[in-house]
Order: structure tokens, then C-alpha cells, then sequence
């Protein structure tokens, strides 16, 4: 049983935005286990901008394929599904205005590694997201809710599996709709194969 205790003097805009992001984090919780189902990893990544947190959980699906095979490493790929939260704290410009929305995303992500999956590892990416309303925090503003995101990152996978990385990442919508001042995070992930 979950207990929610709103202050009454919390002005109705902001507990209405609240139990929205609420009903938004315990959907992830639902929805991330149907989808883990087919695939064969999951992941969550922890990270932060300019006066922005993000959160996301993911579930991956590698592909078969490897390229550029040569003295023990390829280029592998995998597909991430996605479900994010942004946390703005400057909502329009405003210090402690709080801005929370949440997005789904996909992106095929590609990997050079060792062919044992294991020790360090670069990828990149460029996806697809769809967020739950326009992003307009700290001076930065999004005027669409479809958004591209490229990424790059490194980590480790150690040997019982469990991969530790770090990355930079870019949300935009490509120049589709102005303004379009993009957004950057650095994320630290943490992701083991289901």
C-alpha cells in the first residue's frame, strides 16, 4: 500500500503535477516488466544537467550481428527501450519552479567490444523519444515533444556480467521547430543481461 501526504496549502497546480509524475513512475514500474519479457538486458542510468536530473529505465535487445571482427573485438549492437523522467528546477527561468515530464525512447546503440563481452567498451547511438510535454527550463526550451537523442559513452563489464559506464548525451528535436536549444545530460549507467 502506498500513503501520499500532499500539504494543503501546496497550490493545486503543483499536487496535480505531482500525482501525475507519481502515476508516471509506477507505470515505468509496471510497463518495464512486460517488455523485459522478449528482451535480454535492463539497465538504469542516473544523470544530470544544467539544472536538470534525468532518470531512465531501459531494457535492451542485442542483435546477432558483429562487424569489424579482428584481433579479439567487433561492433556489436542493441536496441534500448526507454522510459525517462526530467526533473527542471527552473521551470521558465524560475529558481525552484519545478518542470517534471516523462518521455519514451528508442535507440539502436552500437558497441566496440571484446568478443567475450567483457573489459572496456565505447558506444554510440541516435534515437527516438517522445516526451509527455514541451521542456522549457533555465532558459532552455524545446518546442516539440519529439526529440532526437545522440549519445556516447564508455564503461567496463565485468566478468559476472554486471557493466558499469558513463555518457554524454543530447536531446533535440533536429532543428524540426524553433526554439531548439537542446539539452545535455552526463549519465552514469548501470545495466546486467536479464
Amino acid at each position: 500500500m502506498i500513503l501520499i501526504f500532499i500539504n494543503s496549502r501546496e497550490p493545486a497546480m503543483k499536487v496535480h503535477s505531482s500525482m501525475k509524475t507519481l502515476t508516471a513512475l509506477v507505470a515505468m514500474a509496471f510497463v518495464l516488466p512486460c517488455f523485459a519479457s522478449s528482451m535480454d538486458g535492463a539497465s538504469a542510468e542516473l544523470g544530470g544537467g544544467d539544472e536538470v536530473r534525468m532518470l531512465r529505465l531501459a531494457v535492451h535487445k542485442h542483435w546477432e550481428q558483429r562487424w569489424f571482427q579482428s584481433n579479439g573485438t567487433h561492433v556489436g549492437a542493441y536496441w534500448n527501450a526507454s522510459l525517462i523522467h526530467w526533473r527542471g528546477n527552473a521551470y521558465q527561468g524560475v529558481y525552484g519552479q519545478r518542470q517534471n515530464l516523462n518521455g519514451i525512447g528508442l535507440t539502436p546503440v552500437f558497441r566496440f567490444q571484446s568478443d567475450d563481452l567483457t573489459g572496456w567498451y565505447a558506444e554510440g547511438g541516435i534515437g527516438v523519444n517522445l516526451l509527455s510535454r514541451l521542456y522549457h527550463n533555465n532558459g532552455d526550451q524545446l518546442s516539440t515533444r519529439f526529440q532526437f537523442n545522440d549519445q556516447l559513452g564508455f564503461g567496463y563489464v565485468f566478468k559476472n556480467r554486471w557493466d558499469v559506464g558513463i555518457k554524454f548525451e543530447h536531446f533535440s528535436n533536429g532543428g524540426i521547430k524553433k526554439p531548439n536549444s537542446g539539452v545535455n545530460f552526463i549519465l552514469v549507467r548501470l545495466a546486467r543481461p536479464l
